[in-house]
Parts: C-alpha cells; sequence; structure tokens
C-alpha cells in the first residue's frame, strides 16, 4: 500500500514540479513561450486545467476563434481531443494577475498559486496566446468585427469556422479556466509563488 502511494505520490509531484519550472524560469515567464501563429491542433496538452484571474485585462490586437488540444495517450500517442476557444493578443496588460493549479496528492489538497500585477504597474505580456474551456467577466471591445473567416485571423485555423477580432479588448473581473497558454514574454511585475498544502489549500484557488 505505502509503495503504490508513494509510486502516486512521485508522479503527481513530477507533474507539480513540471508546473512550477515555467513559473520561476528567467524573465518572470510563467508558461512556454512560443511563436504567435503555432498550430493549436499540434499542442500535446496533460489534460489538467488551470485558473486565471485578473481584476482588469487591457489587451491590444485581439483575435479569437475555435480549436482544438489534445492529451498525450498512455502509448505516447494523440489521446483525447478537447475543443477550446483561442484568443491571441498582441499585447496585453493583466491587473492583480492570479493563476492557481490544483496537484492534490492522495488525500492531501495541494494548490499552487501564482500572484502578481497587484500594485500600480501590471503584469504584462507579448504575442499572448490562450486556448480556454471558459471565461467569464465584463467586456469593452473596440471596433469589433464579428463572423469573420478563422483562417483571415490565424491561418492555422480550419478554414470557414467562426472568428472575431478587435482593436481592444478591456475585461474587468476576469475568470479564465484554461489549458494551454504561451506568450513571447511574460513580465511579472512583484511575483509571488506559493505551495498552498493541507487546510492552507482550501479556498486558495483564483476563484
Amino acid at each position: 500500500m505505502q509503495d503504490r502511494l508513494d509510486s502516486q505520490g512521485r508522479t503527481r509531484w513530477w507533474r507539480f514540479a513540471a508546473m512550477m519550472v515555467p513559473a520561476t524560469a528567467a524573465a518572470g515567464a510563467i508558461l512556454f513561450g512560443m511563436s504567435t501563429g503555432a498550430i493549436a491542433s499540434d499542442i500535446t496538452v496533460s489534460g489538467q486545467t488551470f485558473k486565471i484571474g485578473a481584476d482588469r485585462l487591457e489587451g491590444d490586437g485581439f483575435k479569437q476563434y475555435g480549436g482544438i488540444v489534445r492529451e498525450k495517450g498512455k502509448d505516447g500517442k494523440s489521446g483525447q481531443v478537447h475543443p477550446i476557444a483561442l484568443s491571441e493578443i498582441s499585447s496585453a496588460e493583466l491587473y492583480s494577475l492570479c493563476q492557481s493549479v490544483r496537484a492534490d496528492l492522495p488525500g492531501l489538497p495541494v494548490v499552487l498559486t501564482i500572484n502578481a500585477g497587484e500594485g500600480k504597474e501590471p503584469a504584462r505580456a507579448k504575442d499572448l496566446l490562450i486556448a480556454m474551456d471558459s471565461l467569464n467577466g465584463n467586456a469593452t471591445f473596440t471596433n469589433i468585427r464579428i463572423g469573420r473567416d478563422a483562417t483571415d485571423l490565424n491561418p492555422t485555423a480550419q478554414a470557414g469556422s467562426f472568428g472575431q477580432n478587435s482593436d481592444h479588448v478591456t475585461i474587468t473581473n476576469l475568470q479564465q479556466v484554461s489549458r494551454y497558454t504561451t506568450a513571447a514574454t511574460f513580465n511579472l511585475v512583484g511575483l509571488r509563488l506559493k505551495v498552498n498544502v493541507g487546510d492552507d489549500a482550501k479556498g486558495k484557488e483564483c476563484f
């Protein structure tokens, strides 16, 4: 029994450590960077979601369209497919940014939290790409264009699928459940990372 628990514990903590590495990388990047225009269907994800919250997001060069991500199967091949909404933002400012992910061990709640941009200076991202399951908040779009062919926004999108874009977007009380996020650069002002364990983990997710 102990061997089984140790094995499970090592596996879960290995995954947990893998999540933490990008969070403490140089230049404050919390997730792996990539160039704009990546083919979303070629991205392999863990299958675990994480939460991102912010008091306010200000973004220039906003694009949104549908896509998919795939989990890696046990045999190393593509596993379960998840339809997602893809959002691209050329330049983003996030005020009071929060990121949280559950990484429970057997019988032990664990939540990793990252906070930044809580003062006058926001967290800033360039070439931000977000693959999300859901998004809640209050949004204001400037010069929005709804119903565009997605390939006009990103040539890797599915031809004939729905897309929209705007010059600028403001989202307040942002609550987002994501599967994958990348940025060319992510500057986290006032970065605070904490591993919350046991009773301390309860209620520590962003929302």
